[in-house]
C-alpha cells in the first residue's frame, strides 16, 4: 500500500461523489455493507490485478481487453505495446473505463482518462520500480514501444458482496464503514 493519507482522503472523496451521483439501480446494489472504502481498496488491490480496459474506436465502437494493472497512489497503472489498437485508441480518445472483478467477491469500476506516463513525470521512477520489482524485469524490456499509463479517474465505485468477509479473508482489519 503506497497511498498517503492525502491520497486516501482524495480517493474517498471520489468514491463518495461517485456513489452519490450513481443511479438508483446502482445504489440498490452497492449499498451499506457492500461499499468498499478507499482504505479497503488500497488493502485489497495489492499486487497485479487483471483489468478490463474499455477504449473506443474512431467510429465510436467499444473495445475491451485485459491488461495487467497495479493500483498505486489511489489509481490504476497499466501498460501495453505502442503497436496495440488500445494504444492508438487512447492516444486519440483517452476516455476509458476500467474494471477489476474478482469473481463474485468484489469489484472496482472506474471511468476516467488514460494518461501516458513519461520519464519526465514525477511518478515515472516509482511506477517503473514498482512494476520492475513485481515482475523481476523492467516493463520497458518487454518490447520496443512499451507504454505506461495511469488512470485519471472522475468516477469510481468499489463493491463487495460481503465487505467484512472479503476484508477478513484477505487479512485486512475492518472498521464499521
Amino acid at each position: 500500500m503506497l497511498e498517503t493519507a492525502e491520497e486516501i482522503a482524495a480517493l474517498q472523496g471520489l468514491l463518495d461523489r461517485s456513489h452519490a451521483g450513481a443511479t438508483g439501480h446502482l445504489r440498490n446494489i452497492v449499498h451499506a455493507g457492500r461499499t468498499l472504502t478507499a482504505e479497503d481498496l488500497a488493502g485489497v488491490l495489492v499486487g497485479m490485478k487483471v483489468l478490463s480496459v474499455a477504449t473506443v474506436t474512431a467510429t465510436g465502437e467499444p473495445r475491451i481487453s485485459a491488461l495487467d494493472g497495479h493500483f498505486l497512489h489511489g489509481t490504476w497503472t497499466f501498460s501495453t505495446a505502442g503497436s496495440a489498437a488500445k494504444a492508438r485508441h487512447i492516444e486519440r480518445r483517452p476516455a476509458v473505463s476500467v474494471a477489476h472483478i474478482d469473481g463474485e467477491e468484489f469489484a472496482v469500476f472506474s471511468h476516467g482518462w488514460a494518461e501516458q506516463i513519461f520519464p519526465v513525470d514525477d511518478d515515472w521512477k516509482e511506477t517503473l520500480e514498482h512494476w520492475t520489482n513485481y515482475y523481476d524485469s523492467s516493463p520497458l524490456s518487454w518490447g520496443e514501444d512499451v507504454r505506461m499509463y495511469r488512470l485519471a479517474p472522475h468516477w469510481m465505485v468499489g463493491y463487495a458482496a460481503d465487505r467484512l468477509g472479503v476484508l477478513s479473508r484477505r487479512g485486512i482489519g475492518v472498521d464499521s464503514a
